[in-house]
């Protein structure tokens, strides 16, 4: 990251220096897909108290998966509650909240009274696979592509050549949304009044911390969605008008270390201010400090997710890999490039969900007490298939079982699956982006998993770094938020901690 490593020497003599002012802290929150968790962070960026709580999903239907914002909304108030209990410190000692959320997960509200009209419909939702098939294969989406090419091919823009490969997905926002707009009536009717905000996980806490009075997101989150231009660092006019999406329901776009306003006193008794939103994978390469061009992140959490940082610049994709935002601070930008995976932890809970083993924790042991699979393999695809092969309807499955087959051989088919998938996605990364890797940096609860870390190492032929510490969205939310209320101090002990 430009600056931020520069002067480090003078800084960390600045940040023992005695003091006699009260001790401020931060608060790092990671909203994820199956825990919210809070740390508070003190200038040395200790972890000084904790809190976490499960996130129940709600599966109103096969391939739904939708979350109770009511529910994430007392679960959200009490983790930091409970978390700064646990640190032994007061609130009015709290500077600053950044909070890192699962991204891609959406809801619409009533602009006038805040009344949502419907759940979360969550990232790993597939509601609108149909969509996403007749849009692809729409007449529209071939007219765009036959055009673009056709302009790429004369202009040699490589934007031109991005859209021409552009493809809708389940994961991103887009049609999703499309679904609601075109199957709730009430949205539809309040979009229609000009009464409906739309919103990720991070506008609408930001609404509901301030009580209505701050409605915004950030870059990060934005790049998500499916429908934001990273080019050009605003909605797409494009993608929107294309799929009849309102722009008058979309929210502000601000920078991730930003004043956001403050939390509303009768929530916390006092007004902290929110001074960074980001999305959790931007949120886990800024804790994991890969700032610089090249730095790779695997993530092995819910799913697996693969960020490269490509620059200042967005990177021109050949379809596999998305263009994305990872962090803006006033006027430096920094953007990735991702791939990803959508089961990893959900197959491993699945497993334990049939009996195969009681703690995730003995699947290490299980899949290391054999030579191998004996030929048995798992396709981990409960949210289809994203990309290369970009499936949203593909089925997960076990192939290979026979007669001696045991729940041993289960477990390391399942662990193997997700080296396999981690291997795609890094020779996919290594064919459509021509940048070098110079490191890999993981984190997640799955990178706890040996035989999945040494397996996904053989199979790349690279060195992969485990941290010390692997709430690194939680960790890069807060070093942004310290960055906001002039606490260099925490992004400092953050590059201390890392490298």
């Amino acid at each position: 990251m430009s600056g931020q490593q520069a002067g480090a020497e003078q800084r960390r003599e600045e940040s023992s220096a005695p003091t006699s002012s009260p001790s401020r802290f931060v608060l790092g929150l990671d909203v994820g897909s199956t825990v919210i968790r809070c740390h508070v962070y003190d200038r040395t960026a200790r972890v000084r108290g904790s809190s976490a709580q499960k996130v129940e999903n709600v599966y109103p239907q096969p391939g739904w998966v939708e979350i109770d914002p009511d529910a994430l909304w007392a679960q959200f108030v009490a983790v930091i509650k409970d978390a700064v209990k646990a640190a032994g410190v007061q609130m009015n000692q709290i500077v600053g909240l950044g909070i890192s959320t699962q991204r891609a997960t959406f809801i619409t509200w009533n602009k006038k009274t805040g009344h949502h009209f419907h759940n979360f419909i969550s990232w790993q939702d597939l509601r609108a696979a149909e969509l996403v098939k007749s849009w692809n294969n729409s007449l529209i989406m071939k007219l765009l592509h036959g055009a673009t090419k056709l302009l790429h091919f004369f202009s040699r823009n490589k934007v031109m050549l991005t859209v021409s490969r552009f493809t809708f997905t389940t994961q991103h926002v887009t049609l999703r949304l499309v679904w609601i707009l075109q199957n709730l009536p009430e949205v539809k009717k309040a979009v229609e009044e000009d009464n409906c905000c739309f919103g990720t996980i991070d506008t609408w806490l930001l609404y509901k911390l301030t009580k209505g009075s701050s409605y915004a997101t950030d870059y990060s989150n934005a790049s998500t969605t499916g429908f934001f231009d990273p080019y050009a660092m605003r909605w797409s006019k494009l993608i929107a008008t294309m799929v009849s999406i309102p722009f008058s329901i979309l929210p502000p776009v601000r920078d991730t270390s930003y004043n956001f306003g403050s939390v509303d006193e009768e929530i916390f008794g006092v007004p902290i201010p929110v001074v960074a939103l980001v999305g959790d994978q931007q949120s886990a390469m800024f804790g994991e400090c890969c700032f610089e061009t090249g730095d790779v992140k695997l993530t092995m959490g819910t799913g697996t997710f693969l960020d490269i940082n490509t620059g200042k610049t967005p990177q021109h994709v050949n379809g596999g890999f998305y263009p994305l935002i990872g962090w803006k601070i006033g006027h430096e930008l920094v953007c990735l490039a991702e791939g990803n995976a959508g089961d990893t932890g959900t197959a491993i809970v699945w497993a334990q969900k049939l009996d195969l083993f009681t703690d995730a924790a003995e699947t290490e042991k299980m899949a290391l007490s054999l030579e191998d699979s004996e030929g048995v393999y798992f396709v981990p695809s409960f949210s289809g298939l994203q990309a290369p092969l970009n499936d949203p309807c593909a089925c997960a499955s076990f192939m290979g079982l026979k007669h001696s087959t045991s729940k041993y051989h289960l477990v390391r088919a399942i662990l193997e699956s997700i080296a396999f998938r981690n291997k795609q996605l890094y020779d996919m990364l290594q064919r459509e982006i021509q940048i070098p890797v110079t490191n890999i940096r993981a984190d997640g609860g799955v990178c706890n998993n040996a035989f999945v870390m040494q397996m996904t190492s053989d199979l790349i032929n690279e060195k992969i770094d485990r941290p010390a510490h692997f709430d690194m969205s939680c960790l890069g939310a807060a070093s942004l938020a310290g960055l906001a209320v002039g606490s260099q101090c925490v992004a400092l002990a953050v590059l201390e901690l890392t490298m």
